[in-house]
């Protein structure tokens, strides 16, 4: 199994949203990743702060598939991916050196 990165930037037209349209879509997203874990699939969601832990910096989804075209078929499931509220990026990560370890005790 390789690890996939997905990097991600909210659309304007999702900025533009009213709070609670942006809290309810955001939700959903999250019910997909919880979904996924549950069944099986080693994946982490998150967003990126800066120095003063501002959000802003875009979003990024980690997640272990077999393949480049399973983990495509598999983020393209993600429902704001599927509504375009994003735009994003999706890469193969070959690690190089060190050593990180993925597992339920480490998720926030």
């Amino acid at each position: 199994m390789a690890w996939f990165i997905k990097t991600e930037t909210l659309s304007a037209a999702f900025e533009a949203l009213p709070g609670p349209e942006r809290a309810a879509l955001l939700q959903e997203h999250r019910a997909w990743v919880a979904a996924r874990q549950a069944a099986g699939v080693a994946i982490a969601s998150g967003f990126l702060v800066d120095a003063q832990r501002c959000p802003g910096g875009g979003g990024l989804l980690v997640l272990q598939a077999g393949s480049y075209s399973e983990a495509l078929a598999l983020i393209r499931q993600d429902p704001l991916i599927a509504a375009g509220w994003v735009r994003w990026q999706l890469h193969e990560w070959i690690a190089a050196t060190g050593d990180l370890a993925v597992s339920a005790e480490t998720r926030a």
